[in-house]
């Protein structure tokens, strides 16, 4: 079918002011989000630290296993005026691989970390959560997973600022598979709530109080 020349023009006016009109937004969204990536996702199960001490009894205990997930972002702001932000939230979604009859799919772990006066210009900053042993035993019916390999089938770390998505990344690299599963809350731990809490302090970004 022939289209006249007069509509052939006004769509593809159209379609140009459609784009111009939406392009700013549309460039803003995306430099937004190109100022923050995540380049690693590094699960490892390590043990209870051993921490000694004086002026009371030290009970005897053997080191468990937990899980330690480590993520690096960078955020390189095109605003020089930048030089730190606070409530900057990393989102982190473990699968279990615990498949059994009532969770066919495996269970999903979420929980969050709030980080504050997080550096401008910086490629190499830290976050990381955990998962503790008697969370790993509750959910392996009492056989806690000695690797990382038998003990998730995927993760998932996504980044906001000012409650904005900024960055994703899956540790599968099978974009955000997520959203598709039931979350289970309450189990994943900050920094903070675990023995490991006055560890490398320099080396992860500053956790922020609730």
């Amino acid at each position: 079918m022939n289209i006249p020349l007069f509509s052939k023009y006004s769509f593809t006016a159209f379609f140009t002011a459609a784009i111009l009109i939406l392009s700013p937004g549309l460039l803003r969204a995306q430099q937004v989000a190109e100022e923050f990536s995540i380049s690693k996702i590094e699960p490892a199960i390590i043990s209870s630290p051993v921490i000694s001490y004086s002026g009371a009894n030290q009970k005897p205990s053997r080191p468990k296993n937990w899980m330690e997930i480590e993520v690096t972002f960078s955020w390189l702001p095109r605003n020089p005026a930048d030089k730190y932000s606070d409530d900057i939230v990393l989102d982190y979604y473990v699968l279990l691989a615990n498949k059994s009859v009532t969770s066919p799919q495996g269970t999903l772990l979420a929980g969050q970390v709030t980080h504050t006066s997080v550096p401008a210009k910086q490629n190499d900053l830290k976050s990381v959560i955990y998962i503790s042993p008697r969370t790993l035993e509750r959910f392996f019916d009492g056989k806690p997973p000695a690797s990382v390999s038998s003990a998730i089938i995927d993760i998932g770390v996504t980044i906001s600022r000012q409650g904005q998505l900024v960055a994703q990344k899956s540790l599968k690299g099978s974009g955000a598979w997520w959203p598709q599963y039931q979350k289970t809350s309450g189990y994943l731990l900050n920094k903070n709530e675990t023995p490991f809490a006055p560890l490398n302090t320099d080396y992860y970004e500053a956790v922020k109080r609730q």
